[in-house]
């Protein structure tokens, strides 16, 4: 699954990665969390435009949002068929940009986060379905989830489940939902190579919503781990970094 995330990559870079047409400014997130605001890219005109949308999934015809499960991911398998996605699946697709996301490995010891990356230090962009919601007074409220899928060899270290990672020469495909349909859009959803993510373990600040700074990124050393590191997990010690509290609002 993947249930925090990260976006510190400058504006600039991210408009350039994903060719969109606005220019937004937006501060560095490092502890996104579900029912916050996420960025997404998706078609308008046959353009690519760039919008927040709230983390957690609320189809068109939910009546009521507080009694409605909170849908931050969909299953790449299945989401075609199930009655929450398949409007979406087929209509609203887009792209999450992320510089990176946190995976929490469970064992008999506890919970061990991880921080989670592409090895070439790229930002990356997560396959995802967004919806708009409408309240009987007339608001709309967008919102959107995150598609996930079988974990690759490196990320099945951590946990069964991983973010779909759709490549550049993807964008195109999955974001014309008028000339892709579910069904080519679903050959998509892969995991990624077994080299494309590197992790680290981290300390457990990032379970804590108000932690939104760069130190819950920090590599920790194995004696601070919680629970014993697995072969193929990347171990590193790293100096803290200063916190920067001015971060703590959201987009």
């Amino acid at each position: 699954m993947c249930g925090r995330l990260a976006l510190t990559t400058p504006p600039d870079a991210v408009r350039d990665f994903f060719a969109y047409l606005d220019q937004p400014n937006f501060p560095p997130r490092y502890n996104i969390a579900p029912t916050q605001p996420i960025a997404t890219v998706r078609y308008e005109y046959g353009k690519r435009r760039f919008h927040l949308v709230r983390w957690g999934l609320i189809p068109s015809w939910v009546k009521d949002p507080a009694s409605f499960t909170l849908l931050i991911n969909a299953r790449a398998e299945t989401a075609a068929e199930k009655p929450s996605f398949r409007a979406a699946m087929r209509h609203h697709r887009c792209l999450i940009p992320a510089s990176g996301f946190y995976e929490w490995r469970r064992t008999s010891e506890g919970k061990q986060p991880f921080w989670i990356r592409p090895a070439d230090g790229n930002i990356m962009a997560f396959g995802g379905l967004w919806d708009t919601w409408s309240d009987p007074d007339g608001g709309d409220m967008d919102s959107g989830a995150i598609l996930t899928i079988q974990s690759n060899r490196m990320m099945s270290e951590i946990h069964h489940r991983m973010p779909v990672i759709l490549k550049p020469d993807s964008f195109e495909a999955w974001l014309d939902t008028a000339n892709v349909d579910t069904r080519e859009a679903k050959k998509m959803l892969q995991p990624v190579e077994d080299d494309f993510l590197v992790a680290s373990p981290i300390s457990s600040r990032v379970n804590k919503v108000v932690n939104d700074d760069e130190d819950v990124q920090r590599s920790i050393s194995v004696d601070e781990m919680t629970i014993s590191p697995r072969p193929g997990v990347k171990r590193e010690a790293a100096e803290p970094k200063t916190k920067d509290d001015s971060q703590l609002d959201l987009f």
